[in-house]
């Protein structure tokens, strides 16, 4: 298998530069909607492809590769990781073990995104374009290493969004010759369904590396900076609720009262509604005794 990611090793600026031009070439894409314009059908479609691909990556890659809050079957388990790499945010396997090290050494020296010890942009997008976090930590995810689905998928990771773009491209450029009137085009679909939907889901996901531990407010003492924001929640499905997180990183759902919007935990009970998830994980009576608010937990639903 591959190394485990030696931080302390140098990394020259010239490989920084040449590991950021993909980042920053999706980014340039997005530049691409001056040009196609828009339908009311391009930004439906970047909002689906935005809500099932960060959807996959909560769910899937969090709550269930990360900390497996719930069970699932195999065929819906290589599901998730299937539609996770579709959000180019790498491998399951390496997303998975570099998130376990985080909550192990979570605000410190140790941690690979503390904003608290290496500042906002390192904790936003600096480490992400950092070739020394581009192995996976295999020592850390042997429980899900163990499938030859997840190491080919995590291999290669950019198949999945290469093939999803191609087929919105595709999807577009039919649109435009079988149905005119809709306004649409495959480069239209590809720019707003692929590029901007890509952009606005890696920068959700990263302000929760950023934002949740400097901004918001903190029900429970833990032993790092992390807080809760209902505004990060509502963009990122729930994982705004971060204090809760850290609280009880095992619990499937992050929005502890039910106030508190995880609509990844609606989907994930409507999934176990239809038998394909089961298991999940609520957090114990203690978790919330010890809080600072004493409120009764969220009810059953």
């Amino acid at each position: 298998m591959e190394g485990q990611g030696n931080t302390d090793v140098h990394v020259p600026m010239w490989k920084v530069v040449v590991s950021s031009l993909p980042f920053l070439a999706v980014h340039a894409a997005c530049v691409a909607v001056l040009w196609v314009g828009w339908s009311w059908l391009a930004l439906a479609v970047c909002a689906a492809s935005y809500a099932i691909r960060v959807f996959a990556v909560t769910a899937g890659y969090h709550r269930y590769f990360s900390h497996r809050s719930f069970k699932t079957s195999r065929p819906v388990q290589f599901l998730f990781a299937l539609l996770g790499t579709t959000a180019v945010q790498k491998g399951p396997l390496w997303w998975s073990a570099l998130h376990r090290h985080h909550h192990r050494y979570a605000d410190t020296e140790e941690d690979i995104h503390p904003p608290t010890v290496k500042g906002f942009w390192w904790a936003h997008v600096g480490w992400i374009l950092s070739p020394k976090y581009e192995a996976t930590r295999w020592k850390a995810i042997r429980d899900f290493a163990r499938f030859p689905e997840l190491r080919w998928l995590n291999r290669y990771h950019l198949v999945p969004p290469v093939t999803f773009a191609a087929l919105l491209f595709l999807l577009g450029k039919g649109l435009e010759y079988a149905a005119p009137s809709i306004g649409t085009s495959g480069w239209q679909l590809l720019v707003w369904g692929f590029f901007v939907s890509t952009v606005l889901s890696w920068h959700v996901t990263f302000c929760v590396n950023s934002l949740a531990h400097v901004f918001g407010w903190r029900r429970f003492e833990t032993r790092d900076t992390s807080r809760n924001s209902f505004w990060l929640a509502l963009l990122t499905l729930g994982e705004g609720w971060h204090n809760n997180h850290h609280r009880f990183p095992g619990s499937e759902r992050q929005g502890f009262f039910w106030w508190e919007v995880d609509l990844t935990h609606y989907g994930l009970k409507l999934m176990e509604w239809a038998g394909l998830v089961w298991d999940l994980r609520r957090p114990p009576a203690w978790v919330y005794q010890r809080g600072s608010w004493n409120f009764e937990p969220a009810p059953e639903m």
